[in-house]
């Protein structure tokens, strides 16, 4: 176990008092954790680079927190009807398929390495975006609905873009697999 593992393990212990805060009505105190979520995991990411503290178990765990905290906010922001329920199942169908597919091929003996796209990159930061937009919007009432909106239609061309291309790699390493056992 390093720092950087133990910060992230923080940011897992963080996500259900976000999710609480927010359910309860103390929108404030989930904007402010989900912006201590996001200062840690910047601050885990510098030390574990800075420092040579990187680790398989970290590498792990990292994207695993980063997709519990956003996937959980979409979920709520989406039941709390901030963000469109269609959004909502857009993007946790994203997280859902590319989960599946790596489990898929590790299953049948052709586990699949996954690296993020630099559509997933950007995907992943506007999704940050449009949390922290809506989240800064509800707790200070700027009306921001307009520049939320925009942000909405970003996020689900970005998500859609994204699980396309992990779609495409994933089909490309399952029809090597195919391949491989054709020659058997």
């Amino acid at each position: 176990m390093t720092i950087p593992n133990y910060i992230t393990i923080f940011r897992f212990i963080l996500v259900p008092f976000i999710v609480m805060a927010l359910l309860s009505g103390y929108v404030g105190a989930a904007l402010i954790g989900f912006v201590i979520a996001g200062v840690s995991d910047g601050i885990d990411g510098f030390i574990a680079r800075r420092y040579n503290q990187g680790s398989e178990l970290g590498a792990y765990l990292d994207p695993i927190a980063d997709k519990l905290l956003l996937v959980s906010l979409f979920v709520v922001l989406g039941f709390v009807k901030e963000l469109p329920v269609w959004l909502v199942v857009i993007v946790v169908s994203r997280d859902i398929f590319i989960i599946g597919a790596v489990l898929l091929g590790a299953v049948i003996g052709k586990p699949l390495e996954m690296h993020p796209l630099l559509v997933s990159k950007a995907n992943t930061a506007f999704q940050l975006v449009l949390v922290a937009v809506t989240l800064a919007d509800i707790a200070f009432d700027f009306s921001l609905t307009g520049s939320r909106m925009v942000l909405v239609w970003i996020v689900a061309l970005l998500t859609a873009a994204s699980a396309t291309a992990y779609l495409m790699t994933w089909t490309k390493h399952m029809a090597g697999y195919e391949q491989e056992h054709k020659q058997d």
